[in-house]
């Protein structure tokens, strides 16, 4: 077991839209990593979709650079939503 990779665990329950991140295991492959998911996080047959996701796989974003990362970009004032101008008769924008 120690030589098993480590998994990540999204469920989506039953009345949400998007799978939600609830943990994180180890497994020898995507199909047992499945089937302990399902035992480990859905229990009270609160998910109705699980995905598992070895780690490796997965890119996240370095905190250090969120500034960079995040901030709106001010050379693009086309991406901000006062450059446009809505015409009266759109309504519920």
């Amino acid at each position: 077991m120690k030589n098993w990779p480590l998994w990540e665990i999204f469920v989506r329950s039953k009345n949400g839209l998007e799978h939600r991140h609830f943990g994180s295991l180890h497994a020898a492959d995507a199909e047992m990593a499945l089937e302990n998911a399902r035992d480990v996080y859905t229990r009270r047959s609160e998910g109705v979709s699980i995905w598992v996701v070895e780690s490796k796989n997965i890119t996240a974003s370095n905190p250090e650079h969120n500034g960079e990362l995040f901030e709106p970009a001010h050379d693009k004032v086309y991406r901000h939503p006062t450059f446009y101008e809505l015409p009266d008769e759109v309504k519920h924008m």
